[in-house]
């Protein structure tokens, strides 16, 4: 196992983190799970309030020593009606310390924080609470995770001294939310940065279309498409920890054999070459045949066209995951830049050289992606908004 600095913290982490979010559904299979990473050389553990009973679970996993040979990182739900006030964020935290069985957090986030709940982060004063309970010993360090847009991600980056952001990053999500740049911003700043959905959940390596298997055939070094989406990531030296959710035994071995040699800067022009064909096999297979060459923008009332029709696009590769519907609802409706402020205006059909009939698509995703998000609600039992 590679073992890698965390930005400034001084601890020195493995650079394959285990996600406990995709536990099997055996409690004693999951915690021999977690405990044979640790035996293997996996020293870093995220989970979070919301991820089911995955908490109780690594809790139970960390007992019998096992709790002193992993670093812990965990999440509170700030996005959630219950937390309401100031008192209710280390009334969280302390039910998360007596799931976990533990008397401290190594690494405590802000979880998926998007603009409704920074707003609300800051109206309870959620960064002062962080501060307090690093110094009642309760927490180590200070984090956060977000699925937001660059902009958004680059405030709460500077809003305070963050010792880590956690964000998504893979071959398809280049420039989709903090992105390759929101990681090269947070590590200038000294931060650590452990990256989320390497595969987008898994998905990416689902009914992989037969022109990127095909790209990957036919380069001399044999690899399989998990194994270059995490080498692409492990290649650049600011990414801290890599987090892979295994829900059996096979698919960590496998992940384990992965990481072995997982070196920054090891891919020469070559390989950077054959990634960027993978991604272009994938995107050759979007539904709405946008090119992002922005000409329609801006629109008048506001709208981003190619922002939406690019999640459009990345759901339609790896659906039924919902990472793109939740990005649209949480970062472009909620900016106001979403499909519902179109009036069908027709002006940026004047400019598409595709010749798009862009209003009739914006209203298309708008109302596919809306069903997606209030089905998943309902079937959460929220309310929908």
């Amino acid at each position: 196992m590679i073992y890698n600095q965390y930005g400034k913290t001084g601890l020195k982490v493995s650079r394959f983190g285990l996600g406990c979010m995709r536990f099997p559904k055996d409690e004693k299979e999951a915690i021999e799970m977690v405990r044979f990473a640790i035996d293997h050389g996996v020293n870093y553990l995220d989970t979070a309030y919301l991820y089911n009973d995955s908490e109780i679970i690594t809790g139970k996993a960390l007992k019998e020593g096992y709790r002193d040979k992993a670093y812990l990182a965990t999440k509170c739900p700030l996005g959630r009606e219950f937390i309401s006030k100031y008192e209710d964020l280390e009334k969280c935290l302390d039910e998360e310390l007596m799931r976990l069985g533990t008397d401290h957090i190594d690494v405590y986030l802000l979880h998926g924080l998007d603009f409704d709940s920074w707003q609300k982060a800051q109206k309870l004063d959620a960064l002062t609470f962080l501060d307090k309970m690093i110094a009642k010993g309760k927490i180590l360090h200070k984090a956060f995770s977000a699925h937001a847009p660059l902009v958004l991600f680059k405030e709460i980056v500077d809003a305070t001294d963050f010792e880590m952001a956690q964000i998504q990053l893979n071959i398809l999500d280049v420039h989709q939310q903090a992105g390759v740049e929101g990681l090269e911003y947070a590590a200038k700043k000294g931060m650590a940065i452990v990256v989320m959905e390497p595969l987008r959940g898994g998905f990416l390596l689902n009914n992989v279309p037969a022109e990127v298997q095909a790209v990957i055939d036919a380069y001399p070094e044999k690899r399989s498409l998990a194994e270059w989406c995490f080498r692409w990531l492990y290649n650049m030296p600011e990414v801290s920890v890599i987090l892979s959710g295994t829900s059996n035994l096979e698919q960590l071995q496998d992940n384990l054999r992965i990481f072995e040699q997982a070196n920054s800067e090891v891919m020469p022009e070559e390989e950077w070459n054959l990634i960027a064909k993978i991604r272009e096999a994938f995107e050759s297979k979007k539904s709405i045949q946008c090119g992002a060459c922005r000409y329609c923008m801006p629109c008048p009332r506001g709208v981003d066209i190619p922002e939406i029709f690019r999640l459009y696009n990345n759901y339609q590769l790896v659906k039924p995951y919902g990472v793109d519907v939740y990005a649209y609802q949480k970062t472009i409706l909620s900016a106001g830049t979403g499909a519902d402020q179109c009036v069908s205006c027709g002006l940026c059909m004047k400019h598409c050289p595709q010749g798009l009939k862009i209003p009739d698509l914006l209203q298309q995703v708008h109302q596919e992606f809306m069903e997606l998000f209030n089905a998943r609600a309902r079937a959460r039992g929220r309310d929908v908004k």
